[in-house]
């Protein structure tokens, strides 16, 4: 390979090409190919191989510089990203309801200084249907290569072989291991990415240089058929990264190596065209799947969707990436010149303004108007959950401080949590163990047995299993309650149930009693829709009175069918309280049920504390 220039490289281009194509057909129909989202994986090595050419290069002429090659990368990567971060903050003025411009604005803030991986890590997993309303989450893989580019230059000539390849390896080993134990923290963070990127950089350090043609044929298409088979063997329900990142890596790796610059596959003009805009691709996709979701348009507009992100990607490219920005300055203060840096500044300055200003309510004119939905121009979601908490008060404390004992942020050890609970159980009483959907429920409990004492181990967006470490000290609490049954009459398990194989292990732990004898009560999950009832009220100014859910949409079902098939335990249907079938009836006329997605109001709680009573679920 020389050295002197990295040439324009066809194939690499191309293998831009099926990188992309496969994040958006995921993105806008998983069905269609179901570990599309590993194309990710493949600009990673990409990006990984590139770097190092560019690094290395510069060192060994005596010619790089560090600052040289931080204003380079964003030169490259800013532009597109502000543009697209300025039409989402002015889209989201007219359209977005204060609630989500507050969200907009912190994602743009967090996107624009690349910490975004960071801040979407501590919201929710990249699966959730959560997910969906956010339309800058894409974001999250920018920030992790931006913080990569930070870390990598700092390497010498001589050691730079060795660390690459001792990262590689040591980085693949602790990716493995972090996505068992901490999968989010996996699927977002640089350190269980960073051995992809050295990979690509492994591709470049030590080139296979093969003369026969057949050969580098036989390892493309070795490559290319180990990343098409992880687009359809792999799907979101597998563990991401882990071991099966291999499979696009080493494609993405092979195909690298095999160097055919004349391929059929990755050089033919679509190929090319589809790579060159790859990156603004990229980025302008995702907020067209976001707005087909939040707006829940059909699915023609997937189509469109797929036509209109090759024709953004191709139009930014043109008019925006392909500006030729200052790379080199002659001083250090003359470095202050770089343009990106100022559109770094206002951008995040126009995101944090939105965020300070919550949303800017006063933009909707008629939110004066539905004193039943906003207090004093709250969002509906700080409405509700400020009425909830004061209709449920304890002597002038909250439910969140007099009833929870709760993990969030490994706030407690197993002492500590213990002894929260002993303490709210006092005599006797039931244990809740469950996330903020349990929450709901606990409400439920202490309005239909005011004489009962109740007490709550809370763990948040998580099953009550200790699966994954999520409730991990819910054995040592076990044994103590176990063996103190008079102190507990039974123990209430309830929870949205969000994670597929969670409900495994939680299923695992009903079947094989591991409480003892101590009676168990199991709520099912309750109706999840589409789109926040806060949305639709603020929006259209009144409440929606029914509104359909998409089972595909909608894991509720087909979590409570594999929560029936529970023995030995009392289970208490939810999602019946509210729906039959997909079809869910969300408030009385006045007020929804439900204020967000899927969180009980007020109303809500009542609602399901008279069926609780009617059917007397405590057994008392």
């Amino acid at each position: 390979m020389d050295r002197g220039a990295l040439q324009f490289r066809k194939d690499i281009n191309g293998l831009r090409a099926i990188a992309v194509i496969a994040v958006m057909l995921f993105h806008f129909n998983a069905s269609w190919l179901p570990g599309g989202f590993a194309g990710v994986d493949v600009f990673f090595v990409i990006s990984g191989f590139l770097m190092t050419g560019i690094v290395f290069r510069g060192i060994e002429q005596n010619k790089f510089s560090v600052l040289k090659f931080y204003v380079a990368r964003a030169n490259r990567i800013i532009p597109a990203l502000a543009v697209l971060c300025i039409v989402l903050i002015i889209f989201g003025w007219f359209y977005l309801t204060p609630l989500d411009y507050k969200a907009l604005g912190k994602h743009v803030g967090s996107s624009i200084a690349f910490i975004s991986n960071i801040v979407y890590l501590k919201e929710s997993g990249y699966f959730d249907a959560a997910s969906h309303e956010k339309w800058l989450l894409h974001t999250w893989s920018l920030s992790a290569e931006w913080q990569f580019y930070i870390i990598y230059p700092f390497m010498s000539i001589k050691a730079m072989r060795v660390t690459v390849l001792l990262g590689t390896v040591t980085g693949f080993v602790f990716c493995v291991i972090a996505t068992y134990k901490e999968p989010d923290s996996a699927y977002y963070l640089l350190s269980s990415r960073a051995w992809e990127m050295m990979l690509g950089g492994v591709a470049y350090l030590f080139p296979f240089n093969w003369k026969k043609e057949s050969r580098k044929k036989q390892l493309e298409w070795f490559g290319l058929a180990l990343i098409i088979g992880s687009y359809f063997l792999i799907s979101k329900e597998n563990p991401w990264p882990g071991y099966l990142a291999l499979l696009p890596v080493l494609g993405s790796f092979f195909i690298i190596q095999a160097q055919r610059n004349n391929s059929l596959i990755t050089s033919n003009i679509i190929s090319q065209k589809i790579g060159v805009w790859s990156y603004s691709i990229y980025l302008w996709h995702w907020p067209l799947v976001v707005a087909i979701y939040y707006f829940s348009l059909n699915d023609v507009f997937i189509f469109l969707g797929l036509a209109l992100s090759v024709f953004l990607g191709c139009i930014s490219n043109k008019y925006i990436e392909k500006i030729k920005f200052k790379n080199d300055y002659s001083s250090l203060s003359n470095y202050l010149r770089c343009k990106p840096i100022y559109m770094v500044l206002i951008v995040g300055l126009i995101g944090s303004a939105s965020v300070y200003n919550n949303g800017f309510p006063d933009r909707f004119d008629y939110i004066d108007n539905i004193d039943e939905l906003a207090n004093n121009r709250d969002s509906a979601e700080t409405y509700y959950r400020k009425n909830l908490m004061k209709s449920f008060s304890n002597n002038g404390e909250s439910l969140e401080d007099s009833f929870l004992c709760t993990l969030d942020g490994n706030t407690q050890t197993a002492s500590t949590a213990i002894g929260c609970l002993t303490h709210k159980l006092g005599d006797s009483g039931y244990l809740v163990i469950g996330d903020s959907h349990g929450r709901d429920f606990l409400h439920v409990l202490m309005l239909s047995y005011p004489d009962i004492n109740f007490a709550m181990l809370h763990q948040s967006s998580c099953v009550p299993t200790n699966y994954n470490h999520c409730f991990n000290i819910l054995d040592d609490i076990k044994k103590i309650f176990i063996n103190n049954n008079n102190k507990l009459k039974g123990i209430v398990f309830a929870s949205l149930y969000k994670a597929d194989i969670g409900v495994e292990y939680f299923i695992n732990d009903m079947a094989n009693k591991i409480y003892g004898d101590i009676p168990i009560f199991v709520v099912n999950a309750g109706p999840i829709i589409d789109k926040s009832v806060v949305y639709i009220s603020l929006k259209e100014s009144k409440v929606t009175d029914y509104y359909e859910l998409g089972i595909k949409n909608n894991k509720a079902i087909e979590v409570n069918e594999k929560l029936s098939k529970i023995n030995n335990v009392k289970i208490f249907d939810k999602y019946s309280v509210f729906c039959k079938e997909a079809l869910c009836f969300l408030n009385d006329g006045v007020e929804p049920y439900i204020w967000d997605s899927g969180h009980l109001s007020l109303l809500g709680i009542e609602k399901v504390s008279n069926s609780i009573s009617e059917m007397n679920f405590l057994n008392l």
